[in-house]
């Protein structure tokens, strides 16, 4: 690029921020006349019509009988816990939002962390495999950036040990695995539906489900732990959406098939752009799985490129490209897995805390334009080209 670097003095590349994770909005108006619709009613928690439909409209997008929405993901997860009976020790990846830990230890579950197949960045059922013991009652899978986990040898190893297998599916609506939708695996899944989700509702989650019992009682224990007539039949907390998410939860859905387009044409702009780029590499999905693309996500090679994905990340940032390292260091290096050692082995996890200094997740969706994707893989290559050109100096 002929322009000095913001990093270097000069000025940004970009006049406004290019953030990752900016909320999709498809539909302005349609969600208003939502939520003036809920207004009217009177009605705005407690399973309005609007949830309801909402509720529908996910298990059919799954391919399952049951959908519970709730208020965000975490709570959904620390109910779907706890509704499946969890205890003792249950496997998960480390490469993982730390919220995925968290509400298993909520529960009083121990997390035991997993590593990864560092080709797609989700669990390794080897690995996963030799720290079952006789405590261990279930396993949690990831479907990291809507790339769907290794589905069949998870479901294998579940029934071969008499495991619940559960997945966190925060990032993977709309993504699909030899033409079968996530959501329809394992015992259950749970959807996000936070802001930063490319289909979302505001704030907002939901569990799937085809097992009617396990439904039944996600469902009680989301309602205070109520059952049939309003009658208290267990423990149970408020994990309840209200209509005013289910507005925009509605409308974000509505119009996935949209957004997943344009998630697919900047990757595959960024694809073509950062093309031959030395060190530069975008992760790419498995060609037996369908992806929403809500993620792009390079990996930086610091040998080859002549600097480290801390320096690519710095550079972006002072160009206002508000790019971001995900899940640095690892659930089991971060507080307060990191001080209990002795609960969560086996450590180190090499291909997990390998990954974990290697990745860059860059801007995509609706809050960029195509060419601003141009501009940010010029940006890269620029940074590239000269941090090659100070190697050549040195030597």
């Amino acid at each position: 690029m002929a322009r000095e670097p913001a990093i270097l003095g000069g000025a940004p590349a970009f006049a406004r921020p290019l953030h990752v994770g900016r909320p999709n909005v498809p539909d302005e108006e349609r969600v208003l006349a939502l939520v003036r619709e809920a207004f009217g009613r009177r009605w705005l928690t407690s399973f309005g019509p609007l949830v309801k439909q909402f509720e529908r409209d996910l298990a059919r997008q799954a391919g399952v009988k049951h959908c519970i929405a709730t208020c965000n993901a975490s709570v959904a997860l620390q109910v779907l816990i706890r509704a499946s009976g969890l205890r003792g020790e249950v496997v998960l990846p480390s490469f993982t939002f730390v919220a995925t830990a968290h509400t298993l230890l909520w529960e009083g579950v121990t997390p035991v962390f997993c590593d990864i197949d560092e080709a797609t960045g989700n669990l390794d059922p080897e690995h996963a495999r030799r720290l079952i013991t006789p405590r261990t009652t279930a396993i949690v899978g990831v479907h990291l950036w809507g790339h769907p986990a290794p589905t069949e040898a998870l479901a294998a190893l579940a029934a071969e040990h008499d495991l619940t297998l559960l997945y966190d599916s925060a990032h993977a609506i709309g993504s699909s695995r030899l033409g079968r939708p996530v959501g329809s695996f394992g015992d259950a899944e749970v959807y996000s539906f936070h802001a930063t989700k490319f289909v979302n509702s505001f704030e907002g989650g939901a569990v799937v489900t085809d097992d009617d019992g396990l439904a039944e009682r996600v469902r009680s224990m989301h309602n205070y732990g109520r059952g049939e007539g309003e009658h208290v039949v267990s423990v149970g907390t408020n994990a309840k959406m209200n209509e005013i998410a289910a507005a925009m939860g509605l409308t974000s859905l509505a119009h996935m098939p949209d957004l997943i387009e344009t998630n697919r044409v900047r990757y595959e702009r960024y694809a073509a752009g950062l093309a031959g780029a030395p060190g530069l590499r975008l992760r790419a999905p498995a060609p037996e799985n369908r992806v929403n693309h809500s993620y792009v996500v390079l990996e930086v090679d610091e040998a080859a490129a002549g600097l480290g994905r801390d320096a690519v990340v710095a550079a972006l940032r002072a160009e206002n490209v508000l790019a971001r390292t995900h899940f640095h260091p690892g659930c089991h290096r971060t507080a307060p897995y990191a001080d209990a050692q002795a609960t969560h082995a086996p450590l180190p996890l090499p291909h997990t805390e390998a990954l974990s200094e290697r990745v860059v997740v860059l801007p995509t969706g609706t809050g960029i334009e195509p060419t601003d994707v141009d501009d940010v893989c010029a940006v890269l290559r620029d940074l590239v080209r000269r941090a090659s050109a100070i190697r050549a100096a040195l030597r």
